[in-house]
């Protein structure tokens, strides 16, 4: 048995002209392989804005004054020598130099801080919820299950990670963190729009201007049909480069009434589905939407602020299930528009499913201070959340490609007699897992120009 080209996971021609970039309410549909790949997750996100936890116990200056025997006044009896401290090297050593020096205030004054560099660690928390947006991203784009962004809104939960991250960063100027944040994405984003745009010309693809948005994706960037499936998941990466060339704005306007413009962010969403349509076009593309993901982005300023600590319990999960209701109902109510419930279809259920979701993941986290930090234990499990994160975007980039190259691999496959008896060619699952494989495969190929990006020395694996 063969496959050929019409079989599935190979892209359908389209009709001339068709490859102009889609945003979220138009090309986000993932079907199984064999039908059109749409959609998208996650982007992925950063990683130099994580906090910080200082593990360093307090270590106080030993008194040594108490070996010193002072001279006797009278009588014969020897003085004992003075016994002095051991050095203090590495580490402690700026602490115990910090710590013997005056400070302001007398006796009575308040201890300075531990002068001591705190281990850097990583909210594996958070390290975990991306990790599993991401295998929730390979899994939809194979199997195309319309109920899988209900299960877990992977795109909704990747935007409030990176605004997290983003509140955190914005503590420096925020003309540096911008150029980081660019610095980080448009390399990784340059490597493999490289082999795609060289692809599809050699596929008569004939770019005119627009091809500029593959140096700078503030649009979709242009392709042809032949290479839809590959490019159509840039929408993120368009919609995360807007998020943080706006977040100094957005940032300045939450810090003003931090509650008030959390509930606000979901009224674009509305002006847009009920009030005005924005233009079929790159423009109303973008703007629908950064209005779907506004709230999750602005929720992340929320968490990082501590304003998710200070709401109550009881509001924030009445509020939560409201809001996943309303989506739900929203997107099982209206089917035949879209002719599924998939919220990757219905960009205002996407917002208030998400809405809901992603406030519940959130405030557990600072209510409850979940912080994962018992997955060290599982040696394997917290290695493959590590990769995961630290190369976020190649796995983004590239998964959909190493979807695509499943399907020739595995019609090599029946062409080998044992190969055809006894694996299951014929399941998803199985090109399921040859997809991981390819993925891997990328991710040990071109995952090091995330390290390049980064200004670090350039490693196979992190």
């Amino acid at each position: 048995m063969s496959w050929g080209t019409d079989q599935p996971g190979y892209p359908q021609e389209q009709p001339e002209g068709y490859g102009y970039g889609h945003g979220y309410g138009a090309g986000q549909q993932q079907q199984p392989y064999g039908q059109p790949q749409y959609g998208g997750p996650p982007y992925p996100q950063q990683y130099d804005g994580h906090d910080q936890q200082g593990y360093a116990p307090e270590y106080a200056p030993a008194d040594y004054s108490a070996y010193v025997v002072p001279e006797q006044a009278t009588g014969d009896t020897a003085r004992l020598p003075l016994v002095e401290p051991p050095p203090v090297e590495g580490e402690f050593a700026a602490a115990t130099e910090a710590d013997a020096k005056p400070r302001d205030g007398g006796p009575e004054a308040e201890p300075a801080p531990d002068a001591r560099p705190k281990p850097a660690g990583r909210d594996r928390y958070f390290d975990t919820l991306r990790a599993v947006a991401l295998v929730r991203v390979v899994t939809y784009h194979t199997f195309g299950w319309a109920w899988a962004g209900m299960v877990f809104p992977s795109m909704g939960i990747m935007f409030a990670l990176a605004g997290t991250l983003m509140a955190k960063s914005l503590e420096r100027p925020a003309l540096k963190v911008i150029r980081s944040r660019i610095r980080r994405l448009l390399p990784p984003f340059w490597f493999w729009g490289f082999f795609v745009v060289v692809a599809m010309l050699i596929h008569d693809w004939m770019p005119g201007w627009q091809i500029v948005y593959w140096i700078v994706p503030l649009g979709d960037p242009p392709g042809n049909a032949w290479g839809e499936q590959a490019w159509e998941i840039l929408w993120y990466l368009r919609t995360y480069l807007w998020f943080v060339l706006l977040s100094p704005l957005l940032l300045r306007m939450f810090r003003l009434a931090p509650v008030a413009v959390l509930v606000l962010s979901l009224a674009p969403i509305l002006v847009v589905h009920f009030l005005w349509e924005p233009p079929d076009d790159r423009f109303g593309s973008a703007l629908t939407d950064l209005a779907t993901f506004l709230f999750c982005w602005i929720l992340g300023f929320a968490h990082r602020d501590g304003v998710l600590q200070r709401l109550k319990p009881f509001a924030v999960v009445v509020l939560s299930l409201a809001a996943i209701g309303y989506a739900g109902w929203y997107a099982f109510t209206h089917q035949a528009e879209t002719d599924s419930y998939d919220l990757d279809d219905i960009p205002l259920a996407q917002a208030f499913w998400s809405a809901g979701f992603v406030t519940l993941l959130m405030y557990a986290k600072a209510h409850f201070r979940i912080d994962f930090a018992g997955l060290a234990r599982f040696k394997r499990l917290d290695r493959i959340v590590t990769i995961f994160n630290a190369r976020a975007v190649t796995l983004y980039l590239w998964h959909e490609i190493a979807l695509i190259l499943a399907v020739p691999l595995i019609d090599q496959f029946w062409n080998v007699p044992a190969f055809e008896t006894y694996l299951p060619l014929e399941s998803q699952w199985f090109m399921f897992g040859i997809g991981w494989i390819l993925i891997a495969v990328f991710i040990l190929l071109c995952g090091w120009v995330e390290d390049v990006a980064a200004k670090k020395k350039p490693r196979l694996l992190p």
